[in-house]
């Protein structure tokens, strides 16, 4: 400061540059950790921010020394140097500024969320910092704004960090070194009071900045007074603005306020509310309830959207009787219009300002009972780009008008009752969809066992010409035959079963019984040579009509993949406690894509003629005997599949 030489008063500046660049990320990772119990997390979070702060300032401080301060430096008559900066120097306080902004931006965080006790010993300590490093955000824009430094701000800053650490030093002798632990949230820059001020004020000074040099220069006294006036001007202009005056309010109400609600109270006894109904009348009737004991709303009333129709169907409604709330609707033309209007908004509007003409009509079906009851209020009902409905509510005690915070909640209540209503459609039309696949998947079991038995008659039919003249072979087909009706016969009568549940009518069975009972209503497959290797195994607890079903269509398959040359192979044998059959055929096997997401799945076939359901239908009647079905396939190579079931010791 009382330096006589240009060289002298440069040298000690670029030092005073250099140890300033050391300082932003001590001081970052300083309000990181100060009095947060959860600062790990932050420490992690901001890594990269961190080793920013402390790399940045340094390299262009040593590396850009020679160009940190740029000639000519003037002192004026009383000996206040002024230092013009350099291309180093506005990169390294810029920095400095974000830095310094960045970390009262962490120790407001810390502040306010500190309460009782907490925030009462880390007050002092807070605002001495806020001091020290506000005057330094002011001297860094006022250096940036004149690229250069006038060095009696370098005053500005001994003083704050006097004031500050003045601070500091009561409240450390106030409160001590306890341990003090806060966990703020991580979003630090959402609702941060010094981002709004610093950012507020650097682009005032720079906006001033601008039209000041525009003008000129600041020399003469004349222009400043002008500023001064125009800004004075600019200022009533705003505060006399009526839309300005609201919007202030309604931050306030909203930020800074206490608030007139409940949220808590008010939102779980709604959530409990709409948590118990089951139909869409029943949640409108909750939510028209509740709305009015919320708000003092005498006349609450919801409508309803059919979506095919395009109509609108009263709900529920406190001012009108449930005997007539079934029979309330509004012709498809007034429903057409009030639906145009009401998708172009999505929050809660005041009827009275609507001037379209489905205003009006909105206006004619939602009339008031009072004449003091004050402005109606629309809540469309939108949801998932969906107008599920529409809560009007009129009729409020004193005529209350609905400050900010109160449409706020409207807000949130409305999107919480047609989330709720899009839940119940929802699940109706899956309910729909449910009973749909029941019905198809049912029909499928029906007509697949069908085909299963008109393939047996089929295979009889091509075999008749060739043995008729037989007469073992007759009688033969015509026992096939008789079996093949008392099938259908049975399929008819479990119809009704399938339509609500696979159900197991288990008696003693021998496997290899069963199995040839199978091979022998099939009669062979004309070009397919049977292997046959049925080792006697215990009896089994089972249904034999389901597991014959489920080893005729196994055969089956087989003889589809072998076709005309083809050889099947069929296997009985017991494993431990169970036993098992296999089918193998040399055929054209199955890839392994389709192995693993097609094969057991419905409606999922490789034949050009089949429906897809056998297999499904097969593993839901082994895994209800507690079996297993398993599948080795190999393209071009065959496929064998085995049935494990558990002997009658392991039967339900």
């Amino acid at each position: 400061m009382n330096a006589s030489q240009p060289e002298n008063v440069a040298y000690w500046q670029g030092l005073a540059l250099v140890a300033k660049s050391l300082l932003p990320g001590v001081w970052l990772g300083f309000s990181l950790t100060y009095s947060r119990g959860n600062y790990r997390e932050f420490l992690a979070r901001w890594r990269f921010a961190l080793v920013s702060a402390f790399l940045l300032p340094v390299a262009l401080s040593v590396g850009f020394r020679a160009e940190l301060l740029q000639a000519p430096i003037e002192p004026n008559p009383i000996h206040d140097w002024w230092l013009r900066f350099g291309g180093g120097a506005k990169a390294l306080n810029i920095l400095l500024l974000v830095a310094n902004v960045f970390i009262l931006m962490n120790l407001e965080r810390t502040f306010r969320s500190a309460v009782g006790t907490m925030r009462w010993r880390i007050k002092f300590q807070i605002l001495g910092l806020a001091v020290v490093f506000g005057a330094r955000i002011y001297t860094e824009s006022q250096a940036l704004l004149f690229s250069g430094q006038n060095l009696t701000l370098a005053a500005i800053e001994s003083g704050a960090l006097l004031i500050g650490c003045t601070l500091m030093v009561f409240g450390h002798l106030r409160s001590g070194f306890s341990d003090i632990d806060v966990y703020p949230p991580h979003a630090v820059l959402h609702g941060s009071v010094t981002l709004l001020l610093a950012g507020g004020y650097l682009f005032i000074v720079g906006v001033l900045a601008q039209v000041i040099a525009f003008l000129g220069g600041v020399e003469d006294f004349q222009t400043k007074a002008l500023l001064v006036l125009l800004g004075i001007v600019v200022v009533a202009v705003l505060l006399l603005s009526n839309r300005l005056r609201q919007r202030i309010q309604r931050f306030v109400s909203r930020h800074l306020q206490r608030a007139q609600y409940d949220f808590r109270k008010v939102w779980t006894l709604f959530t409990k509310g709409i948590s118990n109904v089951l139909n869409q009348p029943d949640l409108c009737a909750v939510a028209a309830k509740s709305i009015s004991d919320t708000f003092d709303v005498l006349s609450v009333t919801v409508w309803l959207v059919d979506e095919q129709k395009d109509l609108l169907i009263l709900g529920s409604s406190t001012s009108q009787l449930q005997r007539d709330a079934a029979k309330s609707t509004v012709g498809l033309a007034k429903s057409g219009l009030i639906l145009r209007g009401l998708r172009t908004r999505d929050e809660p509007f005041d009827l009275e300002k609507i001037k379209e003409d489905w205003g009006d009509t909105l206006r004619e079906i939602s009339p008031t009972q009072f004449r003091t009851g004050g402005h109606r209020i629309g809540i469309p009902l939108m949801a998932a780009d969906r107008c599920l409905g529409l809560a009007m509510l009129a009729d409020r005690v004193n005529g209350l008008p609905y400050t900010g915070e109160e449409m706020d909640l409207l807000k949130c209540i409305g999107d919480q009752i047609a989330a709720g209503l899009l839940n119940l459609r929802l699940t109706e039309e899956l309910m729909v969809g449910k009973e749909l696949e029941a019905f198809q998947t049912m029909s499928a079991f029906f007509v697949h066992d069908l085909k299963n038995a008109a393939s047996s008659l089929s295979l009889m039919l091509e075999n008749l010409p060739v043995h008729f003249n037989d007469p073992a072979f007759r009688e033969d087909a015509l026992r096939g035959i008789a079996r093949t009706v008392s099938r259908i016969n049975h399929l008819i009568e479990r119809l009704s079963v399938l339509r609500h549940k696979l159900e197991l009518r288990p008696v003693e069975s021998d496997l290899n019984q069963l199995v040839a009972e199978v091979l022998k209503s099939l009669n062979g497959i004309p070009g397919v040579e049977f292997v046959k290797a049925l080792d006697p195994s215990p009896k089994l607890f089972a249904d034999r009509e389901l597991l014959q079903s489920v080893v005729t269509n196994l055969l089956l398959n087989a003889g589809d993949a072998a076709g005309t040359g083809g050889q099947i192979r069929v296997e009985t044998g017991r494993r431990d406690d169970r036993v098992f059959v296999s089918v193998t055929d040399n055929g054209c096997g199955m890839s392994p894509e389709f192995l693993k997401g097609s094969l057991f799945r419905p409606f999922h076939t490789t034949k050009k003629k089949g429906l897809g359901i056998g297999m499904f239908q097969s593993k839901m009647i082994v895994e209800a005997h507690r079996g297993t079905i398993q599948v080795e396939s190999e393209p071009g190579k065959g496929t064998t599949f085995r049935v494990t079931l558990p002997l009658q010791s392991d039967a339900p």
